[in-house]
């Protein structure tokens, strides 16, 4: 069973102007498309290949870097897309209490998020997670994300994640993450972070 590149759930214009048509279309059909080939290649004629992606992320030591690689690439941007849209939606309440009793309410959240994603060296991710039925947030390198077992210092189910990669944001913001983190906010499909939160629990 190969690996596909997945549909985004809106076209590549519906985030504008926070993220532009043209970032979103070289993210997804070029980037994302490339990882997901990669990863193909990679696990062809092994037991990875009847596996989940979640469960080769959770076992991604037994891999090669090139499964890490690019199975993390293939899983992160699977996240970060389903979490995106401009719908105006809010947090669950029970995501809202537990963004208040974890996290010291919605601008911690954003204050300590943004916190993680801008001081992230170099490429990465920042990650919201529930590892032990609460809140977390933290960041991982390149593509490696809190599902895999080689990762130690951010564990955990991810419900949110934001790629801090620089392809993700340099046509728009050029080298000004900060502005680009800032604007994540504004297109977070917050019925898609619930949904993952209450199946995390």
């Amino acid at each position: 069973m190969a690996f596909e590149l997945p549909k985004l759930p809106y076209e590549y214009t519906a985030l504008e102007p926070h993220i532009d048509a043209r970032t979103m279309e070289i993210h997804h059909s070029k980037h994302h498309n490339a990882y997901v080939t990669n990863l193909n290649a990679a696990i062809a004629g092994t037991d990875a290949e009847n596996l989940s992606i979640e469960d080769i992320c959770k076992n991604i030591s037994k891999y090669p870097m090139a499964v890490r690689n690019n199975g993390g690439g293939h899983f992160n941007h699977s996240l970060f897309w389903s979490i995106l849209g401009n719908n105006g939606s809010k947090p669950s309440a029970k995501l809202q209490a537990a963004i208040e009793a974890d996290l010291g309410g919605m601008e911690k959240l954003k204050e300590d998020f943004n916190k993680a994603a801008t001081t992230r060296f170099g490429s990465g991710w920042a990650w919201l997670c529930v590892e032990g039925g609460k809140l977390k947030i933290c960041s991982t390198p390149n593509q490696d994300n809190p599902l895999m077992d080689v990762v130690t210092d951010c564990n955990g189910a991810p419900i949110m994640g934001l790629d801090v990669w620089e392809h993700a944001y340099y046509l728009h913001y050029q080298n000004r993450r900060p502005d680009y983190c800032s604007a994540f906010w504004s297109i977070i499909n917050w019925d898609e972070v619930s949904r993952r939160f209450e199946a995390a629990l």
